[in-house]
């Protein structure tokens, strides 16, 4: 879906991208094959030009950071397919105080987990995450990334996908438990406790099977969160290329 779209460009809107698909020009190669495009002047059709070839060197070294800055935030679920191999699933818990307790990081087949007082730092999470070149939360735009960052003064500057807003414009309303009843997305019914009160039954007895339901419950988020990602990125993208269809067979 990215080298389909033109919202990237400067000054591109997804009013002026619509106008390109309407005229016909539907991905990189068909704007830069074509000479001349209606309410583009010549001298901004060669700036664009010179940007889509970013563009594509970016994609040709897998380099998504690219796109950040340039792809507006709301839009970054076009990148998915083109680094869904090489994404990562992100979720965090807390503490009744808003202190960060456990970290889970996971791509298609392994979750690390990173639990406070035994591997949760800064540094470990760092290397973690470098794996990678796309991220995926739900919510985390608001919570686990600003969490991250005033707690452990984690800054990351990859790309980022929040499914939470994404959800509601698709009509998925609530929070990630409400949106895996509407999905179907099963989880066992005791991973349906609170995170909060798990680590301080953990922390007030020392019994390591709260902290055990406590990760298993994060590892569920994240496995869901997979989920939610799939249906997200096929929803989204039928109601983008219907849009496209509608406006290229427009007279």
């Amino acid at each position: 879906m990215i080298q389909e779209s033109f919202i990237f460009l400067e000054k591109c809107s997804t009013a002026r991208e619509s106008s390109f698909w309407k005229q016909g020009i539907k991905d990189w190669r068909g704007f830069l094959a074509t000479e001349k495009v209606k309410g583009i002047p010549s001298v901004k059709k060669e700036f664009y030009n010179r940007k889509i070839k970013e563009a594509q060197q970016a994609l040709a070294e897998d380099n998504a950071t690219y796109f950040v800055g340039k792809l507006p935030a709301k839009e970054m679920w076009r990148l998915y397919p083109y680094f869904k191999e090489e994404c990562c699933f992100l979720d965090i818990e807390t503490d009744s105080y808003g202190r960060v307790t456990v970290v889970g990081i996971s791509n298609y087949y392994n979750t690390n987990t990173f639990v406070k007082g035994f591997n949760l730092e800064k540094g470990l999470l760092e290397k973690e995450l470098s794996k990678y070149k796309l991220l995926i939360t739900f919510n985390g735009g608001a919570f686990d990334l600003p969490k991250l960052r005033k707690k452990l003064q984690l800054e990351v500057k990859m790309p980022h996908i929040d499914l939470k807003p994404l959800c509601v414009k698709l009509d998925l309303k609530g929070g990630l438990k409400e949106v895996e009843r509407i999905l179907n997305l099963k989880r066992p019914e005791h991973l349906y406790g609170n995170p909060v009160d798990l680590w301080k039954a953990f922390h007030a007895s020392g019994d390591r099977e709260y902290l055990e339901l406590l990760v298993d419950y994060n590892k569920e988020d994240i496995e869901n969160l997979k989920g939610v990602m799939n249906v997200v990125y096929r929803r989204m993208r039928e109601k983008t290329i219907e849009k496209l269809y509608k406006l290229s067979t427009q007279p």
